[in-house]
């Protein structure tokens, strides 16, 4: 029963992040109910969400762009690199350490998608950062992506069009280095004991189907309702943890 529940929460998270993202906020808990821990629900929630993620990305390519006098090129190798970096540093915490940080991520994560969502204005006007100020806080978030991934979305859609680029090629240009940044942690965490393959694999095929019926809801749900729904769910999994914490 609880691998069913999961195939279906995974549907709705690969489709929550065709929509607005947020969907490791639904997935995490889930894996953790079918019996992992913190540590191994992340690992095994990156790895299980990248096929949908690299066919959003590859989806909106001739979209995505360079930002801030850095091509599209030398953010993908940043990505890169940040992205083994924070794999690297999570397989080096200590479980118990990382038990007592994932609320605090979720949090970090979910006050990240408030904002993003409700609070912060498109349209205001930005003294566009230098580009090595561009490369710095796209090496960063790529670290935190490679280390929890919760709200990288919003983190690069404030970078990105901070340095420039409007929402359409943001969105794109965020879900190509989203891809890339996981993609390098993947990479280290399908060798990790901690990997699931059972669960990885549920996950994946049900975000996956999410994923590709997801962009068809975007004409039939409102985004400002699917937003504050995956804002409750955040909130929500951050007091959980928060109590499992405790």
């Amino acid at each position: 029963m609880a691998f069913v529940i999961l195939f279906f929460v995974a549907m709705w998270a690969g489709a929550q992040n065709a929509l607005a993202g947020g969907g490791s906020f639904l997935t995490l808990p889930t894996l953790m109910f079918t019996g992992m821990d913190a540590l191994a629900a992340n690992i095994t929630s990156c790895v299980a969400l990248f096929p949908a993620q690299i066919a959003t990305g590859w989806t909106g390519r001739k979209f995505a762009s360079g930002a801030g006098g850095l091509s599209l090129r030398t953010l993908f190798l940043i990505s890169i690199a940040g992205g083994v970096i924070g794999a690297g540093v999570l397989l080096l915490t200590p479980r118990g350490l990382f038990a007592q940080l994932a609320p605090w991520l979720v949090l970090f994560a979910t006050a990240i998608f408030g904002w993003g969502s409700f609070l912060r204005k498109p349209g205001a006007s930005h003294v566009h950062p230098p580009a090595p100020l561009v490369g710095l806080l796209q090496f960063l978030i790529s670290i935190y992506g490679g280390y929890f991934g919760g709200g990288i979305g919003f983190l690069m859609m404030a970078a990105l069009t901070t340095a420039g680029q409007d929402v359409r090629a943001a969105s794109a240009t965020k879900n190509v280095l989203a891809g890339v940044m996981n993609a390098s942690a993947v990479a280290i965490f399908v060798f990790s004991p901690d990997l699931h393959a059972t669960q990885a694999l549920i996950t994946a095929v049900g975000a996956t189907i999410g994923g590709v019926f997801g962009s068809r809801l975007l004409q039939v749900i409102d985004p400002k309702l699917l937003r504050a729904l995956v804002l409750c769910v955040g909130a929500a999994l951050t007091v959980g943890l928060f109590l499992r914490a405790g």
